[in-house]
């Protein structure tokens, strides 16, 4: 079993042993904007204005991060609480198993630590980085520095107890833990409504998912890394479909297996249904028993409806392992 990389140091051991200017750097040339806090789970609801977090706001519990905005999302913000950095791949079977705990430990943990995903093939620089020679490889950061590490799938205990001691030994170092543990109830300061959001809210209120997507969409191109519109815009286009299937899509997906459209429009009604399970399961199945391009479509349109849902669900959790299963 790997086991964290602790030294006898404790957390503070490896300050200083890499440098992040360079991505730092890199982040300032190309200006882009750091993640809004995505939507929430549900997919009957649109998501709420956008707005950038505050100093003592915790944000998004798990967010994905390239290197143009890891500055913002990992470097500056560890200056308030613990930011954990998973390092993984979508064809790494470990990560499969690893991330849905990291996902779900982040969400209970009240903001005192959040967690960032790096996917290593999209973003070679960070991984070159941290110097990682395997992953899953899970970075501790805490005041612009890594401070501790560890590689492989660990189990969930082993998971805690290192993130326990990390937070306990930071506690009096970063705000952010400091008022998670006290369970700090003051109310933060009411964001400024986003007009972009608004306008496709109100769209999506009314069913014109046309112009709910056209508006998300515009978000998108003016801030790549805006997460809480890329959720949106999948909850619109999911709409969207699964408004346009036939009522008798499922009967007919049940009599040919073998029609993928009509299994991909089949799930997405499942889903609509609250029959989450069986939508998940059904295209699970399809990447079992299929090669190819069907194969990667499948799980594609698998992966997608994930989003529509928040990462700490449980039915997620077994799924992205049955999916792993399926795939490997």
């Amino acid at each position: 079993m790997t086991q964290p990389r602790n030294t006898p140091g404790g957390p503070g051991a490896l300050s200083g042993a890499v440098d992040l200017s360079g991505l730092k750097q890199r982040a300032e040339a190309t200006k882009q904007q750091p993640a809004s806090p995505p939507a929430g789970g549900d997919t009957a609801q649109p998501p709420g204005s956008a707005g950038a977090p505050g100093d003592a706001a915790p944000g998004p519990a798990v967010f994905d991060v390239t290197e143009a905005s890891f500055q913002t999302d990992v470097v500056d913000r560890s200056m308030e609480r613990l930011v954990v950095v998973d390092l993984w791949a979508e064809w790494c079977g470990p990560c499969k198993q690893l991330s849905p705990v990291l996902e779900k430990l982040a969400a209970e943990s009240g903001g005192a630590w959040v967690l960032a995903k790096v996917d290593v093939d999209a973003n070679p620089r960070i991984s070159q980085l941290f110097g990682v020679q395997s992953i899953p490889t899970i970075v501790a950061i805490a005041g612009g520095q890594p401070v501790d590490a560890f590689s492989g799938a660990l189990p969930e205990p082993e998971i805690k107890q290192w993130l326990d001691r990390l937070l306990e030994a930071l506690r009096d170092k970063l705000p952010g833990i400091r008022a998670a543990a006290e369970g700090d109830s003051a109310e933060p300061a009411e964001e400024p409504e986003d007009e972009r959001f608004t306008a496709a809210e109100d769209a999506f209120a009314r069913g014109d998912l046309a112009a709910a997507e056209a508006a998300y969409q515009q978000i998108l191109d003016a801030e790549p890394a805006n997460e809480q519109a890329k959720a949106a815009l999948n909850q619109v286009r999911f709409a969207a479909r699964a408004g346009q299937a036939d009522a008798s899509v499922i009967a007919k997906a049940d009599a040919d297996p073998s029609d993928l459209d009509v299994q991909l429009a089949a799930a997405d009604q499942e889903v609509a249904a609250q029959q989450v399970d069986a939508a998940f399961g059904r295209l699970i199945d399809v990447v079992r028993r299929s090669a190819g391009d069907d194969r990667d479509r499948a799980r594609e349109h698998l992966v997608g409806l994930f989003e529509l849902f928040d990462p700490a669900d449980e039915r997620i959790a077994k799924a992205r392992r049955d999916l792993a299963s399926a795939l490997f």
